[in-house]
C-alpha cells in the first residue's frame, strides 16, 4: 500500500468484525487500504504456540491468532469489495501494537467492546488511550445496531485551537459521506467568556444578550471559510445553553458520527484527553472520531 491505510485492530469478536466493517467503509470513501492487525501477546508469556502433537494440526495459539486475522480480512472484502486489505499478526501488547501501527496509518479504527487484551474497552482503557495517545484520528465504534447507519456527522465545537483539526476532520468525513454536519456549540454562563467592551477604558461587563451573541460568533468563527472549501456539505449550526457532554450525546442518538477534539477550551494542563472527549467514548449512540490537534507522525 503506498499510501496510508485505514488501521482496524481485531481480536476475533463480532465487535471486532463490527469495527472492520466500518473500517472497510472509511477505506473506500477515501480510496486508500486498509491494515487488519491483532495483538498477539502470547509469546511475551512464554506459553506454546504451535499446535500439540495430540490435537490437529491447525491448533496452537499462532494458528488461531492468523485465523482471526483471516477471517477479519474476509469480512472486509466482502462488505467493500473494492477495497485492498492486508492483515498482520504482530507480536505485543495491544495497547503499544496499536499506537505503533497509528505512525503509518490515516485513521485507527477500534471497536468498544472485545475480547482478551480488549476487554473493558467500554471503560476507556484501549480506546482512551488511542486517543490520547494514537499518531492519527482514533474512530471508536460505539452504539447499537448498524454500526455504518446513515445520519449527520456532528461535530462538537469549542472555539480552541486545539479543535481546529477536529472541525476539519468532521468537514471532510461528511463531504466523503454525501452526508450534512451539525455543528454543535454548548456553552454555560458560568464558563462563557464575557465579551471585551467596546471602550477599553471601561470595565468588563456583559450586557443583557452579550454572552449568548459572544457564543455565536465562536461558533461562526470556527467554521469560518470551510463552508467555501466544502460547498456541498449543509451546515445546522446549533449554539446550545447546556454542557457540551450531554449535548453531544444527544446529538449522537440520530448521528452517524459524533467528531470532537481530543482536547478542549479549559481543560487542565497536560490532560491529553479531555472529559467531553472522554464521556462520548464512554456514552455515545453512534461511532466517534476523536482528533488531537498536531498528530504526531514521526
Amino acid at each position: 500500500m503506498v499510501s496510508a491505510p485505514v488501521l482496524v485492530g481485531v481480536d476475533g469478536s463480532p465487535e471486532g468484525l463490527e469495527a472492520v466493517t466500518v473500517a472497510a467503509r472509511e477505506a473506500r470513501l477515501r480510496g486508500i487500504g486498509l491494515r487488519v492487525v491483532h495483538a498477539f501477546f502470547w509469546p511475551m508469556m512464554r506459553v506454546p504456540l504451535e499446535p500439540s502433537s495430540m490435537g490437529p494440526p491447525e491448533g496452537g495459539l499462532r494458528n488461531q491468532a492468523e485465523q482471526v486475522v483471516a477471517e477479519a480480512v474476509r469480512h472486509a472484502r466482502g462488505a467493500e469489495p473494492g477495497v485492498e486489505a492486508e492483515g498482520a499478526v504482530v507480536t505485543g501488547d495491544t495497547l503499544p501494537v496499536m499506537v505503533e501501527e497509528s505512525r503509518g496509518a490515516a485513521l485507527t479504527v477500534v471497536g468498544s467492546r472485545g475480547l482478551g487484551a480488549f476487554v473493558g474497552l467500554l471503560l476507556g482503557s484501549t480506546a482512551v488511550h488511542l486517543a490520547a495517545h494514537g499518531h492519527c484520528p482514533v474512530l471508536v465504534v460505539r452504539g447499537e445496531g448498524d454500526p455504518a447507519r446513515e445520519g449527520p456527522v456532528v461535530a462538537g465545537v469549542d472555539g480552541s485551537p486545539s479543535g481546529e483539526a477536529a472541525i476539519e476532520f468532521a468537514f471532510a468525513e461528511a463531504s466523503m459521506r454525501g452526508t450534512g454536519l451539525v455543528a454543535v456549540h454548548a456553552w454555560s454562563p458560568w464558563k462563557a467568556e464575557a465579551p471585551p467592551p467596546q471602550d477599553p477604558a471601561e470595565p468588563y461587563a456583559s450586557g443583557s444578550g452579550d454572552l449568548a451573541a459572544n457564543e455565536e460568533r465562536v461558533l461562526a468563527e470556527a467554521l469560518a471559510g470551510r463552508q467555501e472549501r466544502y460547498p456541498d456539505v449543509s451546515v445546522d449550526r446549533r449554539v446550545l445553553r447546556g454542557g457540551p457532554r450531554e449535548a453531544l450525546i444527544e446529538a449522537s442518538r440520530e448521528a452517524a458520527l459524533v467528531v470532537v477534539g481530543a482536547r478542549g477550551r479549559g481543560g487542565f494542563a497536560g490532560m491529553l484527553l479531555g472529559s467531553v472527549s472522554q464521556a462520548l467514548l464512554h456514552h455515545a449512540d453512534c461511532p466517534v472520531a476523536v482528533v488531537r490537534a498536531e498528530p504526531d507522525k514521526r
